[in-house]
């Protein structure tokens, strides 16, 4: 009978497991036509040309944003996106791309901020960063994303068995949960919408 619970848990446990995995998903502003964006710069720099048109998608931090006649460009520098299209904190950058958008938009609700960018490759572009010559990888935007960063405060491990009923951590402690994890609760960032 114990044994047949403590299947019964696991299984529980693992398919509590499987559903908060799938519940990350892309938002529709970013989800964009292709079931696979481009998401590889050093890739597409190696050979632009052969990317020029392909839908990519791509974010990082704002790091200048510069509004021309009828189009906003935003230059970004780029980090590895997380499944949910997220672009991961503490990532160094992978290189840097002009991201067009159509109309205006105000730099002082996109500069250091965080966003990701879907659209087609449209080619290349010289630029600088500082007083070094660069190429920038060039997209025009259909659909972006801002992004916040929070701090989360996250527990230390809790009992295994929360229905467990017995013997604590010590001889003298009986009752609910059977042990607990005294270690300091951390602050975390973490990217948000």
């Amino acid at each position: 009978m114990a044994v047949q619970k403590q299947i019964v848990r696991w299984i529980a446990a693992g398919a509590l497991a499987m559903a908060l995995s799938g519940c990350v998903t892309i938002p529709d502003a970013i989800k964009g036509s292709s079931p696979t964006p481009q998401q590889d710069l050093v890739r597409v720099m190696n050979a632009p040309q052969l990317y020029v048109g392909q839908e990519a998608r791509f974010g990082g931090k704002v790091v200048g944003i510069e509004n021309q006649q009828g189009k906003t460009r935003l230059e970004i520098a780029t980090v590895s996106l997380d499944d949910g299209a997220r672009p991961v904190l503490g990532e160094p950058s992978r290189g840097r791309i002009y991201a067009d958008v159509s109309g205006f938009l105000d730099p002082v609700d996109f500069r250091n901020q965080l966003v990701t960018v879907v659209g087609p490759i449209t080619g290349t572009a010289e630029g600088k960063v500082g007083n070094t010559p660069y190429t920038f990888m060039v997209m025009q935007v259909n659909g972006y994303k801002r992004w916040r960063v929070t701090q989360q405060v996250m527990l230390p491990p809790q009992p295994i068995d929360p229905w467990f009923w017995g013997p604590g951590p010590h001889p003298w402690a009986w009752g609910y949960g059977g042990w607990y994890n005294p270690g300091p609760a951390q602050v975390q960032s973490v990217v948000t919408e």
